[in-house]
C-alpha cells in the first residue's frame, strides 16, 4: 500500500514522539514520586508545627467571644493604608496581650448615619457579640439631621441588640461637633449622648475623639479623620472604658 507523504510524515512525527515519551517517562515519574513525597512530607511537618504550638499563643478563634464596633468611617479606618492601623484592630491587640477570649469584628461603613445603621443592624446581629460598641451620630451631625431622629434611631438600634441578646453588653461612644454647626445645635447634639446613656443604663466612652478632634498633626489632610498616631489616641480612650467590661 503507498501512503501519501504527508500522511508518512505525520506518522514519522508520531512515531518519534512514542520514543522519546518512552525514553523519559521513567524519568517524569521518578519526579512526580519525588514531588508527592515532598508534598507529604510538608504537610505532616505543618502538623508538627500546628500541634506543638501553646494555646495560650494563639489568636482567638472564630469560636471565641465577639466584640463588635458598630460604626461610621472612624471605626472603618478611612483613609490609612492599613486598616490594622485603625482602632478596632489596636484594641484587639490589646486583648491578645492579655490573653483574653474576644475577638474584634470590625462593622464601620464609611459615610454611615444612624439611619443607616438602623437599616443594617438585623444583618449584622446575625453574629452574636459579647460585647456591642456603638459609633454613629457623627455624619447625623454633620449633615444636620434633626436630633430627635437621630436619637430615636440610636434607641432602636440599641433596643434591637437588647431584644435578640439581652446578655450583651452595649457601650456607647459619644461625640461632639465643632461650633460652627450653631451653638444651640451642637449643645444639644454632644449632651445627646450622655442622656442615651443614662437612659439605657449603658457605659459612655464620653468622646471618642478625645486629645485628636481639631488637632492637626493628627488628623488627615481632611481634618476629620485620624491619622495612625490618632487612632492609637483613640484605642486609648476606648480601652479606658472597654477594659472595665471585659474583666
Amino acid at each position: 500500500m503507498i501512503i501519501p507523504k504527508n500522511r508518512q510524515l505525520i506518522l514519522n512525527t508520531a512515531i518519534t514522539n512514542l520514543k522519546v515519551f518512552i525514553k523519559f517517562s521513567p524519568l517524569f515519574l521518578s519526579l512526580l514520586l519525588v514531588a508527592c513525597k515532598s508534598d507529604k512530607a510538608q504537610q505532616v511537618r505543618n502538623s508538627e508545627t500546628t500541634t506543638s504550638e501553646s494555646p495560650t499563643e494563639q489568636m482567638p478563634t472564630s469560636g471565641s467571644k465577639k466584640i463588635i464596633f458598630f460604626g461610621d468611617s472612624l471605626t472603618a479606618g478611612y483613609g490609612l493604608e492599613d486598616v490594622d492601623d485603625a482602632f478596632p484592630s489596636l484594641i484587639q491587640d490589646k486583648i491578645d496581650a492579655l490573653h483574653l477570649d474576644y475577638s474584634i469584628v470590625n462593622s464601620g461603613v464609611s459615610g454611615e448615619t444612624t439611619s443607616g445603621g438602623k437599616n443594617r443592624i438585623n444583618w449584622v446581629l446575625n453574629e452574636e457579640p459579647s460585647i456591642f460598641i456603638l459609633e454613629l451620630g457623627a455624619n447625623d451631625g454633620l449633615r444636620g439631621v434633626p436630633l430627635q431622629q437621630t436619637k430615636q434611631n440610636l434607641q432602636d438600634i440599641i433596643d434591637a441588640v437588647q431584644e435578640k441578646y439581652p446578655s450583651t453588653k452595649i457601650i456607647l461612644a459619644g461625640m461632639q461637633l465643632p461650633p460652627n454647626m450653631g451653638q444651640s445645635y451642637t449643645t444639644e447634639f454632644n449632651n445627646l449622648f450622655p442622656s442615651l446613656a443614662k437612659e439605657n443604663g449603658l457605659p459612655l466612652i464620653p468622646f471618642l475623639l478625645e486629645n485628636v478632634g481639631g488637632i492637626a498633626s493628627l488628623n488627615q489632610s481632611d481634618g476629620i479623620h485620624p491619622t495612625k498616631e490618632g487612632h492609637e489616641i483613640l484605642a486609648t480612650n476606648v480601652w479606658k472604658v472597654l477594659e472595665p467590661v471585659l474583666k
